[in-house]
């Protein structure tokens, strides 16, 4: 009996030391690999120097004359730019923090910053030039080896990856793994095919990546077992047991109750919402003349425009921006996952998502149909893409600050619920009074917005319910005054035992 006890005691940590083997063999090839190809860049290798320009010329070649295919190679490059990954790391990390799964926060922080740092200490180091191709497609500051996107990108998705695998179904984690990989593969070569590094440079990248990631969470992997802990192969995530942790929604079994009539209702809202913005839009614009509209949309930008002066021309535009397509989209990257992570339900999400598609979609339709010209005065944004009416700036921020306040209210008792109700009056109107400013909207186009964020907001509170789980008990993952908490979590796994 002592035999086998011994026997069963010892197999985990037999099959832990051969998968440590085959680990630390695989790190220390993707290193040597690495040094070895960095020690040919320095030196300047012949052989490789000839096939990393040929590389890039017939590159350039293939590339340079479609317009199309580089604004694609742009938008598949900029998932592995930097902006992309601290986002995505920094929102990952503050859901693993609110999720109480600290350690794991520990490991995305140190793997992400010693990313980070590789990536520029390393060009200094060798000093390597950017390729120089017949026809630019793009640029890219700095030096050339390693490419900090295929660096960035192994390292970040693959850390991703690893932290949160255990959150998938079994059936879904291969899937994922060569989703990842394939993403890690297309960034690298759009770094080529944009002429912004060599062949070597994505490889060393690559190369670099892979060894930092192993390295990491072998070193995650050893503190397991250290404490006694199970060490799982690398497919089932870096941490299995937190798999209900860190689930999403783990007690949500459906979105919507009925999805296919939610559907219907959106579909014919949208339409009865349209037609109520033709109707005024047309009216305003071409049957108004002697009324208070026609006077309102004369006098107002006129008003504005006698009153321009240096200060209040830069004020407005910084206070345009926040109405403007990024703005809307960062704070809608950064408020849902933050309301995923806390409340663990899509409900919410899905009533943010279907806000700002609707609310784009519809000013896209009523632009082109009713098709405004812009206030008879300077337009300081110059020619847009766009008619006046509605306007979009105004619409996306009413939307956007509307659905925050209605989610946030009901789901905190603290007084600082009223700053997301006050945020919603005070950003539509400064973005308002700024369009209005800058001679790009008349008050009727302002009015337009309010009409397309009061009725698709309306419509679909009442058919999504976004706070439904809270009147059914639904508590949040960390409450909101236990939010100093979280600065504890960090300090709790960087100390040993």
């Amino acid at each position: 009996m002592t035999a086998v006890k011994e026997s069963t005691a010892r197999r985990p940590l037999g099959h832990f030391a051969e998968r440590s083997v085959v680990g630390l063999l695989a790190v220390a090839g993707a290193g040597v690999a690495f040094g070895l190809l960095l020690m040919l860049v320095r030196f300047r290798w012949s052989p490789m120097y000839h096939a990393d320009h040929e590389a890039a010329e017939w590159f350039n070649g293939l590339v340079a004359p479609h317009h199309a295919l580089v604004t694609v190679l742009q938008a598949v490059t900029d998932l592995g730019g930097r902006p992309v990954l601290i986002w995505l790391v920094t929102i990952a990390v503050v859901t693993l923090l609110i999720r109480r799964q600290s350690r794991l926060a520990v490991y995305l922080i140190v793997t992400g910053v010693g990313g980070l740092i590789l990536d520029p200490s390393l060009k200094a180091l060798v000093g390597r030039l950017r390729p120089v191709v017949d026809v630019p497609v793009a640029s890219a500051p700095g030096n050339s080896f390693p490419s900090g996107h295929a660096l960035g990108s192994f390292v970040a998705y693959g850390a991703l990856l690893l932290v949160f695998l255990p959150a998938m179904s079994p059936r879904w984690r291969k899937p994922a793994i060569a989703v990842a990989a394939v993403l890690v593969a297309l960034i690298g070569l759009t770094r080529i095919a944009l002429g912004v590094h060599f062949v070597s440079d994505v490889i060393g990248g690559w190369l670099l990546g892979a060894a930092w990631l192993g390295v990491t969470a072998y070193a995650f992997r050893l503190w397991r077992r250290e404490r006694g802990r199970p060490v799982p192969p690398l497919t089932e995530g870096l941490e299995p047991e937190a798999g209900d942790k860190i689930t999403p929604a783990p007690a949500e079994e459906h979105v919507l109750e009925h999805p296919r009539s939610a559907v219907a209702e959106l579909l014919v809202g949208w339409v009865i919402v349209f037609g109520a913005l033709y109707a005024f839009g047309t009216y305003v614009s071409y049957h108004a003349k002697g009324t208070v509209f026609e006077t309102l949309d004369t006098d107002v930008p006129r008003w504005f425009a006698d009153r321009h002066t240096d200060f209040l021309t830069e004020l407005s535009w910084w206070w345009s921006k926040f109405g403007d397509t990024h703005a809307i989209l960062i704070v809608s990257l950064v408020f849902c996952p933050l309301v995923l992570a806390i409340w663990k339900r899509w409900r919410p999400v899905l009533f943010v998502v279907l806000a700002l598609f609707g609310e784009l979609s519809l000013f896209l339709a009523s632009a082109r149909v009713v098709d405004r010209p812009r206030p008879a005065v300077e337009n300081l944004d110059g020619q847009m893409p766009t008619s006046s009416f509605p306007s979009g700036h105004i619409a996306a921020t009413t939307c956007l600050w509307l659905v925050i306040a209605i989610i946030v209210f009901v789901r905190t008792d603290r007084w600082w619920r009223w700053l997301f109700v006050a945020l919603a009056v005070i950003m539509p109107i400064g973005v308002a009074v700024s369009r209005m400013y800058r001679g790009m909207h008349h008050p009727t186009d302002f009015m337009g917005a309010l009409i397309l964020s009061g009725l698709w907001i309306g419509l679909l509170y009442w058919v999504i319910r976004p706070n439904a789980d809270v009147y059914e008990g639904n508590r949040p993952e960390i409450e909101s005054e236990q939010v100093d908490e979280l600065d504890d979590e960090l300090a709790k796994a960087g100390r040993p035992g």
